[in-house]
């Protein structure tokens, strides 16, 4: 499986912006893009000096942006999106809807990882169940309904007995739901536009790949 094995703190500079790939480190004063807010390589300097950024350079580095945020590869991403062209619907809402539906993405949400590169991390490791079967599968989309719970041999670890106490429904999405106590979250609906809380246009993403 294809995988980017790079510095990550790269993805969030070229993009401009925080995309959240550590974490709690993103927040801190050593986040490189508070640090060195310019793309990197040779001539990030003198590239971030450019006054004007074409149509297709800002539809290309939205879809970019998406892919990194949610950690999808090019191929992958190219599947969501001619799923989301399938269904009823608009297509970019459609398609922020299938990113958040990930497993992965779901175990961050709900507040087991701190990024969504440790929460895939942890979903291959076999630490979750999904409405009681064991899946490690990160790509793997939830439903309205769905139990995702800690499984039974990994609750006793150490990582998992913190995470559960460091657990705050303030933060939950609405479409979410959380029970601390018994290390479980639930689906209550499909996430709406209105509720996925990610800084993109992805009006520009249809027009990306409608060229």
């Amino acid at each position: 499986m294809a995988r980017y094995t790079d510095a990550v703190c790269k993805l969030c500079r070229r993009e401009g912006q925080k995309l959240f790939l550590k974490g709690d480190r993103c927040l801190s004063p050593k986040c490189a893009v508070d640090r060195r807010p310019f793309a990197p390589g040779d001539h990030g300097r003198k590239n971030a000096m450019r006054r004007k950024v074409s149509e297709y350079g800002m539809q290309l580095r939205e879809k970019q942006k998406a892919r990194r945020m949610y950690g999808v590869m090019e191929r992958q991403f190219r599947r969501y999106f001619e799923e989301a062209s399938r269904r009823k619907g608009l297509t970019g809402a459609t398609l922020l809807g299938l990113l958040e539906s990930r497993l992965d993405n779901v175990v961050y949400r709900l507040g087991f990882a701190d990024s969504r590169s440790q929460a895939r991390q942890l979903v291959r490791h076999g630490h979750f169940v999904v409405n009681g079967i064991k899946t490690d599968i990160p790509s793997y989309l939830v439903s309205t309904g769905d139990l995702i719970t800690v499984r039974e041999r990994s609750r006793s670890a150490t990582y998992f007995k913190e995470r559960t106490q460091m657990i705050s429904g303030s933060s939950l999405p609405t479409w979410l739901s959380i029970d601390a106590a018994s290390m479980s979250g639930s689906v209550l609906n499909g996430p709406t536009r209105e509720e996925i809380a990610v800084p993109l246009n992805e009006q520009l993403i249809v027009e990306y790949y409608s060229r």
